[in-house]
């Protein structure tokens, strides 16, 4: 792409990570630094935004320090500084928002303002080298389920969404309600691999003459399900409920990016989001994938869940195209892209 080395600065506190990355050319990873608050949240069965935001504020900046002293490089060594500005909750994006606002403005570098959603796609140029666009992806997480075409580099093309509960809450409400801790995704999947997926036939929700998504009506039926049988007393498997309830999912999953597949003649398909950490969707998707004539990629595990070096890949090709951020203090506080 360019034969300069272009460091890019990455910030990201979109939910209950903070965290920094410096990512060098897109493709190169200096440093991967993050804070987790699984267990602040976990008495409380999941994220609580005020108590979010506040541990933000006290972890951002040595988070920051850390990534760059990982890298080996001074701030003033990194050529831009990108930043999650949505989606997320508000509290906690205005915290990185303002850190990366006020590092932007006291050296001197570029802001460049990512999509979150966005960085989760790109840290598959992580896991596969030769990606290159166009090609598929499907986005998985606890707010979003999605499938769009990334056209070029910074080209997208939305072919369908959720039009209610995203996979991720799904999977977060269900486990809420089995008593499992949080975070329920990866507590589901645990149980689930003790269980039937077949025990259990709840309801595939697949809309027609489109590519959306719909799963309220799947959590009612399992909801239902559970508490019907402990009404019964009927003995039934957790397990069970677990492993036929992830299935479900997992084939509205697959079957959508058959069909987008098939529809777009794409060979390739990238999974994204929070909810790719899942293995059960990841061999799904590839068999599914292989079946359709394309090509699954998706993150190593560090890079499904929140992170910053996806959003150091997506500011860099944002950097390439000159796609900087507004540093006008009299503007919103909110981060205001350029014209």
């Amino acid at each position: 792409m360019t034969e300069k080395a272009i460091n890019i600065l990455g910030i990201e506190s979109s939910c209950d990570e903070t965290a920094a990355a410096v990512v060098r050319n897109g493709r190169e990873v200096l440093s991967n630094v993050v804070s987790t608050q699984i267990l602040v949240h976990r008495k409380f069965g999941g994220v609580v935004p005020e108590i979010a935001s506040r541990k933000h504020i006290e972890h951002v900046m040595p988070v920051i320090h850390k990534a760059l002293t990982d890298a080996g490089l001074t701030l003033q060594e990194v050529d831009a500084i990108a930043v999650t500005y949505g989606p997320g909750l508000v509290g906690a994006l205005l915290v990185g928002l303002s850190a990366a606002k006020g590092l932007a403005l006291g050296s001197g570098k570029p802001l460049i303002g990512v999509n979150h959603l966005e960085g989760h796609v790109f840290a598959n140029f992580l896991a596969d080298p030769e990606l290159e666009p166009p090609f598929l992806a499907l986005v998985v997480s606890g707010g979003h389920t999605s499938l769009l075409v990334v056209e070029d580099y910074n080209t997208f093309r939305l072919l369908g969404q959720t039009r209610d509960d995203a996979a991720g809450e799904a999977f977060d409400k269900i486990a809420r309600f089995m008593g499992l801790p949080y975070p329920g995704g990866p507590e589901i999947e645990r149980l689930a691999k003790n269980g039937d997926p077949a025990a259990v036939d709840f309801p595939r929700p697949l809309l027609p003459g489109c590519f959306d998504f719909s799963f309220s009506g799947l959590k009612s039926a399992v909801i239902n399900y559970i508490h019907t049988e402990e009404q019964r007393q009927s003995g039934f498997r957790r397990e069970d409920a677990a492993a036929s309830f992830q299935q479900a999912i997992v084939d509205v999953l697959v079957k959508r990016s058959q069909e987008a597949i098939r529809a777009t003649g794409l060979k390739k398909i990238v999974l994204a989001g929070g909810v790719s950490a899942n293995r059960h969707l990841q061999e799904a998707l590839a068999e599914g994938a292989r079946a359709s004539g394309a090509e699954l990629v998706h993150p190593t595990p560090i890079l499904c869940t929140d992170n910053a070096v996806m959003i150091g890949v997506r500011g860099y090709y944002q950097y390439l195209n000159q796609d900087f951020a507004s540093l006008d203090l009299n503007a919103d506080p909110s981060l205001k892209l350029g014209e």
